[in-house]
């Protein structure tokens, strides 16, 4: 079938929105072909059942097959959660040291991703884990040591879509040594070509390799590769050197446009120009009508006026059209497998393997030996504020923890400031407590955090420090007489959290980036 310009500018764009059914413009604007496809967030979810009717009715509402994409990374961005299988994030597996385990969990995210109609994942992430203070990676790097990140990543690609899933290696050249959120502002990041090659685009040179069908490209700004444009909107990064010199012809898709890296700096309307230019082939407007509008308006007059080429067009709707015959949706598993005893064995065996214990003290650990002496445990929740994560249930641990010894007294600090009253009982209980379990999510991050910890392991007699995300939290809360990381708190890594302090697991994860107390 024959389609009209304005159908292909439409099959280069990608959309978001509110709500558990799909709005009556976003039906009408698949009808008309003026969107390709839909990405999935968290507002989107309820129940299996609700999401493959949301899927399957937006596909029923387009006259051609669509992409349906979600970011289903596991760990701390997850899109799909509660009534499915929570997996342990990239950091996670990468602390497992086992390919075979990250290939098997991406193989289960893959395998219920396919059963609800969604056959692109905006995944994995291959960016190296450099700077501590990147507070919008973190945990969602596999680590900071390119040869394990690169087969992991590998792995990570191969389980993906060997189960019939379209994977995506992200956020090329590479997000993990910024400064900044790029949902917040413009990341930059400067440094000779040189050290990009040995290092952030070792991943993605072998994900290429590997076959990988999809790159998205960050809004970071490499001022040695391009000074004027971030890595998104730039010819240079895009055609260039993901294109011409690493030899990628798959689908190139943009971070969601609507950050303010992007919107503060170029408008909807330029910016989805300006990207089509350098080479994208789909572009994401996840949030705004008005941002989608405007985004498909400009695309369509620059396509008519000749500052974008045809040429260009027909490129990315070849590369669209060849992904969607690649990964048929046919025959798909049924919705019984998700949360499946096999996919739960699965994350289970991965995050019992990802957990790692450091200086363990047998006079307080493991604490269910510990027979009449008084434990407290103080959680906190906070996590750094950035759309990338959606957070959920972030005071998990205490309820797990009253579960399996109700003896413990338990104290959940909120995120974003707490009261004096809960502060209070926390001092008190790490005052008069023999031990102290104090579990943190980022106080490296969060000033107010990490003062109010170290002055409960000031007021404490022994601390078990509990890393529930970075695992840089150590260095900043020095002095813990033993130290558990979990690089994560979905919810297979909190249960071996607790299964870890009572004794009933015996760590074996290894630490996949530096810290100076390890």
């Amino acid at each position: 079938m024959t389609l009209t310009l304005e159908e292909k500018i439409g099959r280069m764009l990608h959309i978001g929105f509110d709500g558990l059914e799909p709005p009556d413009y976003v039906l009408d604007w698949l009808a008309r072909g003026q969107v390709g496809g839909i990405v999935l967030f968290r507002r989107n979810i309820s129940t299996p059942a609700q999401v493959a009717k949301l899927v399957q009715t937006c596909r029923d509402a387009a006259p051609r097959p669509i992409l349906v994409s979600i970011d289903q990374e596991g760990g701390r961005v997850i899109r799909l959660y509660g009534k499915f299988t929570e997996s342990p994030g990239a950091m996670a597996l990468g602390a497992t040291d086992s390919e075979a385990l990250a290939e098997q969990v991406s193989a289960v995210l893959a395998t219920e991703l396919r059963a609800l109609g969604i056959t692109w994942v905006l995944a994995p992430v291959v960016d190296i884990a450099h700077n501590p203070d990147n507070a919008v990676i973190g945990t969602r790097a596999l680590g900071n040591h390119t040869p394990r990140v690169r087969d992991l990543a590998v792995a990570e690609v191969r389980g993906f879509q060997n189960a019939g899933v379209a994977a995506t290696a992200k956020h090329f050249p590479g997000h993990g040594n910024t400064p900044v959120d790029t949902h917040v502002k413009l990341a930059v990041v400067s440094g000779p070509l040189d050290y990009l090659w040995q290092h952030d685009l070792v991943p993605f040179r072998a994900a290429v390799e590997a076959g990988v069908e999809s790159v998205l490209v960050s809004h970071v700004k490499f001022e040695d590769l391009d000074a004027e444009h971030p890595a998104s909107l730039s010819p240079r990064v895009v055609q260039g050197l993901l294109r011409d010199e690493m030899g990628f012809d798959g689908l190139v898709c943009t971070d969601c446009m609507e950050m303010n890296a992007i919107t503060q700096h170029y408008g909807a309307a330029e910016s989805a120009v300006l990207a089509a230019l350098a080479g994208e082939d789909v572009i994401f407007f996840s949030h705004t009508p008005e941002y989608q509008q405007a985004a498909y308006d400009a695309l369509l007059d620059a396509a008519k006026s000749g500052r974008l080429p045809l040429e260009r067009v027909d490129e990315s709707v070849r590369r669209i059209d060849a992904l969607i015959e690649r990964f048929p949706l046919e025959p798909r598993p049924p919705l019984e497998v998700i949360r499946s005893a096999e996919h739960l064995s699965v994350v289970r065996k991965a995050a019992e393997c990802a957990v790692a214990l450091h200086h363990p003290d047998s006079t307080i650990f493991p604490l269910r030996h510990r027979q009449g002496q008084r434990v407290a445990l103080v959680e906190f929740s906070s996590f750094m504020d950035t759309p990338a994560l959606e957070n959920g249930d972030q005071s998990a641990l205490v309820r797990l923890v009253e579960a399996a010894a109700p003896e413990i007294e338990t104290v959940c600090l909120a995120s974003k400031g707490f009261d004096e009253v809960t502060a209070t009982r926390a001092r008190v209980l790490a005052r008069e407590a023999d031990v102290l379990v104090l579990a943190t999510r980022n106080a490296h991050l969060w000033p107010g955090d990490k003062a109010f910890a170290s002055e409960l392991m000031w007021l404490a007699k022994k601390v078990i420090l509990v890393c529930l995300a970075d695992p840089y939290d150590v260095d900043s809360l020095p002095g813990a007489h033993t130290v558990i990381y979990t690089f994560g708190d979905s919810a297979p890594l909190l249960q071996a959290a607790v299964d870890t302090l009572m004794g009933r697991l015996h760590p074996r994860g290894k630490l996949p980036v530096p810290v100076k107390a390890g």
